[in-house]
């Protein structure tokens, strides 16, 4: 079987090592950057990274690892960007896998041809045929913007190209989302501006990075046992004890589950505000020049606007006919990764976990990649298995664009394992010429 993976971002790298461990010979990686990583491969430009200088992830160190290459045990609890993508260049190394990817090398296009098969266009001008298709290419690139009530006249971005704290010295900045970009966003440049606003649209659950000296995600991690009803009260009563009521910092108080919601981890957001650095400030109702006024009647100048509105999800080597999700409500994906449609088509990392993508992503690429050899059948209702995936996203979390592809992460993990051939391969040899000393 010939495969061809898109993109060698975290996910992309798993599914090249899933693919040879699992026996399949002829692998093609394509990567429109120099170097692996996605995401995480930092550049202080306007790129495809959408990490800034100070990023640091926001799932624990243990449970943000590959199924079969721990962290160095000297990474802290959240390592940084830097050291994660040095995470990702070693895991590539030990396995040989730069031998598989083509760098510097954009798809253009992917047309599905007969007998199941796949037809990829390069931006150079040259065309490859494969039997399956590993779609890697992330879904944290193509920013969407909010709809501004009125025309701005200050300096307008979003957070896919904010960098550094720096440009924004002495400058009045409104952050728009209360997400993790926009809560960053905010702490970092209220290091070095004169006035920092954060609009917040709805209600959001601010989490602190440790809970009794401990990575708040492993917290999570030991009430998988504990009645989901339980389970759900001790979140809200932590979070009580840990930070109080969120409208004592002037922010709105959510009125649903605290994993109903792609959380928000960050230690240093209500401190901020606490300490007058960042000021809440309710939904835009009007933009006149550099004056934005608030749904509470509040009327203030700012220079900036920093849309942290999240992504859209981009495919845009298939035509809008084919497969697009950019605006879709719903990505009736079975485990996230097989389409009912297209059995020889696989998206690898396609989901938003409330924890790491990169351990799931390897999960999935060690089930793609026994399918692609024969040691696991698709179901035959895979529509019906597609749908009810929907439907469960859809009944967890409350609707809007950013959890159209929102997992539990431990439940996803034990929904793949269970997927797992008892046959499939569980070891691939290091590359002899790389391993590390």
């Amino acid at each position: 079987m010939r495969v061809c993976v898109i993109g060698a971002g975290c996910s992309g790298i798993t599914a090249i090592k899933n693919l040879l461990q699992a026996g399949v010979k002829d692998v093609v990686c394509y990567e429109q950057n120099h170097e692996i990583g996605g995401n995480w491969l930092y550049s202080p430009q306007e790129s495809h990274s959408s990490v800034c200088e100070t990023t640091h992830i926001i799932s624990s160190k243990t449970l943000s690892e590959y199924i079969d290459y721990p962290m160095p045990d000297d990474y802290p609890d959240y390592p940084s960007h830097d050291q994660l993508l040095r995470y990702f260049q070693s895991y590539a190394r030990h396995f040989g896998l730069y031998d598989y990817i083509q760098f510097n090398t954009k798809v253009s296009k992917v047309e599905k041809i007969a007998g199941e098969r796949w037809r990829v266009s390069l931006a150079e001008g040259s065309s490859e045929e494969f039997d399956y298709l590993f779609i890697a290419n992330g879904h944290h690139n193509v920013p969407r913007h909010p709809d501004l009530p009125g025309q701005f006249s200050g300096q307008y971005l979003h957070s896919h190209h904010y960098k550094t704290a720096a440009p924004f010295k002495d400058q009045k900045v409104l952050v728009i989302g209360a997400g993790n970009s926009g809560c960053d966003c905010a702490v970092e440049i209220s290091r070095v501006a004169s006035k920092v606003g954060i609009s917040v649209r709805r209600a959001q659950y601010i989490v602190p990075k440790f809970f009794l000296g401990k990575p708040t995600d492993t917290f999570n991690k030991d009430m998988l046992w504990v009645p989901k009803p339980l389970a759900a009260w001790l979140r809200k009563l932590s979070l009580r004890i840990q930070v109080g009521k969120y409208s004592e910092y002037g922010l709105p108080d959510p009125d649903y589950p605290v994993i109903g919601a792609h959380p928000t981890i960050n230690s240093e957001l209500l401190y901020k505000i606490r300490h007058g650095k960042v000021h809440p400030r309710s939904v835009i109702t009007k933009i006149e020049g550099k004056n934005i006024t608030f749904s509470n009647g509040l009327s203030e100048e700012y220079d900036v606007i920093v849309a942290a509105t999240g992504y859209k999800i981009s495919t845009p080597f298939f035509t809008p006919d084919f497969i697009n999700y950019e605006e879709a409500d719903r990505v009736p994906l079975w485990l996230r990764m097989f389409h009912p449609q297209h059995p020889s088509l696989v998206f690898i990392g396609l989901f938003q976990p409330q924890g790491a993508i990169w351990p799931a992503s390897d999960l999935q690429a060690k089930l793609a990649a026994n399918y692609v050899m024969g040691r696991w059948k698709m179901p035959k209702n895979i529509a019906e298995l597609a749908e009810k995936d929907s439907d469960k996203i859809n009944k967890d979390f409350i609707p809007a664009k950013r959890h159209t592809i929102e997992v539990h992460f431990h439940e996803f993990v034990h929904a793949l394992q269970k997927q797992i051939p008892a046959d499939a391969p569980t070891t691939l040899k290091p590359a002899l010429s790389t391993i590390e000393a």
